[in-house]
């Protein structure tokens, strides 16, 4: 249990600096393009700038999974070290905005989430939410194994969380895919969200895809009661 608790700690650190890193790269970035403040439709960015923010992102994802290997022995231990910094890399991520920006202003104000492989856009309230939730699992796995107690997932609980998961992917993107369907825009990503301004939020369509992921957790945690 020590060892676990060590290995959060060493993890917890890390991801709070990648969100710091995180943040820092979106004040510079906000310095250049929004001076007077940050706001829909976004600005273009061209030429290795663009490209350096695309692949910013992926390498973001790609160093998520090389703490949560590292970290883990177990596939069930790597994925559940993965999803733990990815929520504290998220979470503090927004704390360091607000505390050098000032933003956002609010859990309800819109943000651009991420560009890969198109625009996903959404209140911060919902992203948080999300990282709420992987923190929680995590965290069940993590210390129940420990323990000496093996997760094991079901079929139906990956089929879950892959289906939840999609669903809120969905909800972010929603409305960025009716506004390319109705619009005369470039197949260009950056072309088109020069012209984009979010209109809504389809908060069911997110708690349906958020109720199952919390479905396989509360289940989970149903199934460890029985054994204790």
């Amino acid at each position: 249990m020590r060892k676990a608790i060590s290995t959060l700690i060493a993890v917890t650190i890390f991801s709070i600096a990648m969100g710091f890193m995180e943040s820092a790269v979106v004040v510079y970035l906000r310095e250049l393009y929004y001076p007077e403040g940050f706001a829909f439709p976004i600005k273009i960015i061209e030429g290795v700038v663009a490209i350096s923010e695309l692949l910013r992102e992926a390498a973001t994802i790609i160093m998520l999974l090389c703490i949560g290997y590292i970290a883990g022995n177990t596939l069930s231990q790597r994925f559940a070290y993965f999803i733990f910094s990815f929520a504290i890399w998220d979470i503090f991520y927004y704390v360091f905005l607000k505390a050098l920006l000032g933003w956002p202003e609010s859990l309800f104000t819109w943000d651009l989430l991420f560009l890969l492989p198109i625009v996903w856009v959404g209140p911060v309230l919902a992203p948080i939410l999300c990282s709420l939730a992987m923190f929680w699992l995590a965290l069940i796995i993590i210390f129940n194994d420990k323990k000496g107690i093996k997760i094991k997932f079901f079929r139906s609980d990956w089929v879950l969380l892959i289906i939840g998961s999609c669903v809120i992917i969905f909800s972010y993107t929603i409305d960025y895919l009716q506004f390319i369907t109705f619009s005369k825009f470039s197949i260009d990503t950056f072309e088109n969200i020069s012209h984009y301004i979010p209109k809504s939020f389809n908060w069911t369509i997110f708690f349906i895809g958020y109720s199952l992921i919390l479905f396989v957790i509360i289940r989970l945690m149903n199934k460890l009661k029985s054994l204790s």
